[in-house]
C-alpha cells in the first residue's frame, strides 16, 4: 500500500472491491474504504509504517498495511524500517517485539486488550524455575511470549523457524532444550527433528543427562483457537470435499497434524497455497486468514470450513487503528533493561531462517 501520493477514497473503494469481492458484501467495503483512505492519508502524515498479521480481518489486511505476514517477517521488517512510528495490526507480545527493535520509535498497537493465551500462558518467574531446574540448558521462547519472558531466553523463534533453531542448538553441542510456552508447537517441532518430548515436570535434570537422544522439553500451554482442532475434523472435511489438501499450523495437536497435509506456519501456508494453485486446500488455522487467502487467489478453491475466529485478533480492526493513529493510542513501552537482554535472542531469530 505505500505510495508517493494519497489516494482518494474512490480509488481506495476500487482495490478493496477488487480484492474483496465475494468474501465481503458491498455496503461494508464501502464503509470500510472511507476508514482506509483516511489511515492511509494519516500514515503518511505521521510517516508511519502499517504491519499487518496473516490474522487481520480481510477489510483491514486488504487495506492499509504496508506489509503482511507471519510474526517471523513482520519482525524483520520492524528490525529495518526507517519508518518513525510503526502501528502493528496484531497483537500485543509483537508490538512488544518491534519496540524491543526500534527503542527510540513511538510502536502503537490499536488495542490493549489484544493479549495472547500463549504469552499469558507463561510468565518470567515460571520461565526463572524451568532454568533453575535444568541448568545449562538453553532456553527457546516462542515469539508468542511476552518481553519480560524474552529476556531470560537464550533464543527466540517463531513457528516458521522453531525446526531451525532447534536443530542450530542441538548442532552447538546440546542434547536438550527448553522450548516454551506451546506445548503442541514443541511436541510437533520434536517429532520433525526426531527427539524425544517432556513436560517439564515428566523429567529431570538427571533423566536428561541419561538420555542418549536429543530432548525438547515443554510447558504447558497451548494456543486457545489451535488447540480446538481435532482430528476428526480433518475426516470430516475429507469427507465433505474429496481430495481436499488439508494445510495445518504447527500450533495444532499432534493427532492433527499427523493427518495433514503440510504443516507450517502462516507464511507456510500461503506459499504452500501458491505452489499447489490447482489444489482445493482447506486451511486449519484461524478463520480470517482462509478469507484473506480466498481473497488473495480468487481462482483458488479455497474450502473455508473454520468457525474458529481469535478473540484478540480480532479486537484490531480498522476503527481502531484509525483511532490509534489520531489519538498516538496505546503506545507500546517496554522497560530499557528488559529490551537489553531481549534484543539478543530476537536477533538470533531473526538470523536463523
Amino acid at each position: 500500500m505505500s505510495s508517493d501520493t494519497v489516494p482518494d477514497t474512490e480509488t481506495v473503494l476500487e482495490r478493496m472491491r477488487k480484492r474483496l469481492k465475494g468474501v465481503l458484501p458491498e455496503f461494508e467495503i464501502e464503509l470500510k474504504a472511507q476508514l482506509a483512505q483516511e489511515i492511509i492519508k494519516l500514515k503518511k502524515e505521521r510517516n508511519a509504517v502499517i504491519l499487518g498479521h496473516n490474522y487481520m480481518e480481510p477489510a483491514l489486511y486488504h487495506s492499509i498495511p504496508d506489509y503482511v505476514g507471519d510474526s517471523l517477517y513482520l519482525s524483520t521488517i520492524a528490525s529495518k524500517t526507517e519508518a518513525d512510528m510503526i502501528v502493528v495490526c496484531g497483537v500485543w507480545f509483537m508490538g512488544e517485539t518491534a519496540k524491543i527493535l526500534n527503542p527510540n520509535k513511538t510502536v502503537l498497537v490499536p488495542s490493549r486488550e489484544a493479549g495472547c493465551s500463549l504469552a499469558e500462558g507463561i510468565n518470567r518467574n515460571d520461565l526463572l524455575e524451568l532454568k533453575k531446574k535444568f541448568p545449562g540448558v538453553p532456553v527457546v521462547s516462542y515469539v508468542n511470549t511476552y518481553a519480560d519472558t524474552k529476556a531470560e531466553s537464550d533464543y527466540c523463534c517463531t513457528s516458521g523457524n522453531a525446526g531451525k533453531v532447534l536443530s542450530y542448538i542441538f548442532k552447538q553441542g546440546h542434547k536438550a532444550v527448553i522450548f516454551v510456552p506451546d506445548e503442541y508447537l514443541a511436541r510437533n517441532t520434536a517429532t520433525e527433528l526426531n527427539a524425544d518430548f517432556f513436560l517439564s515436570e515428566e523429567i529431570t535434570m538427571e533423566k536428561v543427562k541419561a538420555h542418549t537422544n536429543a530432548v525438547v522439553i515443554g510447558w504447558k500451554a497451548r494456543c486457545e483457537v489451535h488447540e480446538l482442532f481435532k482430528p476428526e475434523d480433518v475426516d470430516r472435511v475429507r469427507q465433505q470435499y474429496p481430495g481436499v489438501k488439508i494445510i495445518a499450523h504447527p500450533e495444532c495437536p499432534p493427532e492433527v497434524i499427523r493427518k495433514a497435509d503440510y504443516s507450517g506456519s502462516t507464511q507456510g501456508m500461503v506459499s504452500y497455497v501458491k505452489q499447489h494453485p490447482k489444489d482445493k486446500i482447506a486451511l486449519f488455522t484461524e478463520c480470517a486468514m482462509g478469507d484473506n487467502v480466498q481473497a488473495e487467489f480468487p481462482e483458488m478453491d479455497i474450502v473455508r470450513a473454520c468457525t474458529l475466529r481469535c478473540k484478540h485478533m480480532n479486537l484490531i480492526t480498522l476503527e481502531q487503528t484509525l483511532k490509534a493513529l489520531q489519538e498516538i493510542q496505546y503506545p507500546v513501552e517496554v522497560p530499557l533493561d528488559i529490551i537489553e537482554q531481549a534484543k539478543l535472542p530476537i536477533q538470533r531469530m531473526i538470523e536463523i531462517r
